[in-house]
């Protein structure tokens, strides 16, 4: 006999249907095996799916993060939609926990419409961009580069958010560029009077070309931008072609919290 698994397409960090970053969730009833939740996320061919499966608690739930190619650590827009998700299942549910494969436990609530995440704060280390990556972005002239080791990503900082908004990279040549990160995050200051900082992410090493709008970059981007501009609450634009934002915070070293809405687009049943 088949399993039906419930399963969602939700946009997150927007406020419009076919905007922001779309995910998929399937909330599980029991466990699946990597070989059946990496077959799904190929079958959605979505950046990411959220995999979630309730524990003892009402609130707490396991969740995993696969994208067509590989499963993710740590995914924001993912854990977003999930909880867009439950929150929608279950309107009397305030606060959620997911725990993540790495055992990194994330505390969401509500607030009005809005979704808040906790997530982690971490930190950058100065690194070198081969010339070969900054010739397939398109780049000419950068400010600043820096490391993330725990997402494994590349920060290439820039002046000018509208030359960013303008990246026409060239995937192919980015992908034989370098051959041991997850993505690069390139990212400038905005001229934009209602946010802070803008950002792009390319990742054909692990995902897709282009993820449309990322949470789990925010756990270093928050800090790089904090530290320039002197701020601990921010608003961020991801200037892909569908576009998102979110609002950042950092509280204290350790935590940030990132606030942002999403729209279930898609509900339907998954047959396995």
């Amino acid at each position: 006999m088949s399993q039906l698994i419930k399963t969602f397409i939700v946009d997150s960090f927007t406020d419009e249907p076919f905007k922001g970053n779309p995910a998929g969730v399937c909330v599980l009833e029991k466990a699946l095996t990597e070989t059946q939740m990496l077959s799904i996320a190929k079958e959605l061919g979505l950046s990411e799916t959220a995999f979630i499966l309730k524990k003892a608690a009402e609130e707490n739930y396991t969740i995993r993060f696969f994208s067509p190619k590989m499963e993710i650590s740590l995914c924001g827009h993912a854990t977003l939609a999930a909880a867009k998700v439950l929150f929608e299942q279950f309107p009397l549910l305030k606060d959620i926990q997911f725990t993540t494969q790495q055992q990194l436990n994330l505390k969401i609530k509500r607030e009005g419409l809005s979704i808040l995440m906790e997530f982690p704060v971490y930190n950058t280390l100065p690194a070198n961009v081969p010339t070969a990556m900054l010739i397939a972005l398109g780049i000419k002239v950068f400010k600043n580069s820096v490391y993330n080791e725990e997402n494994n990503i590349l920060l290439i900082e820039i002046s000018d958010s509208q030359v960013l908004k303008n990246l026409q990279p060239d995937y192919a040549a980015l992908y034989r560029s370098h051959n041991s990160i997850n993505g690069v995050l390139v990212t400038a200051p905005s001229t934009q009077s209602n946010f802070d900082f803008e950002s792009r992410y390319f990742w054909p090493w692990s995902g897709t070309t282009e993820d449309p709008v990322t949470g789990a970059t925010h756990t270093f981007l928050a800090k790089y931008w904090s530290d320039k501009l002197g701020k601990q609450k921010m608003k961020s634009f991801q200037c892909s072609e569908r576009t998102g934002f979110m609002e950042v915070e950092l509280i204290g070293e350790d935590t940030l919290i990132i606030k942002s809405v999403a729209q279930i687009v898609l509900e339907g049943l998954l047959r396995l």
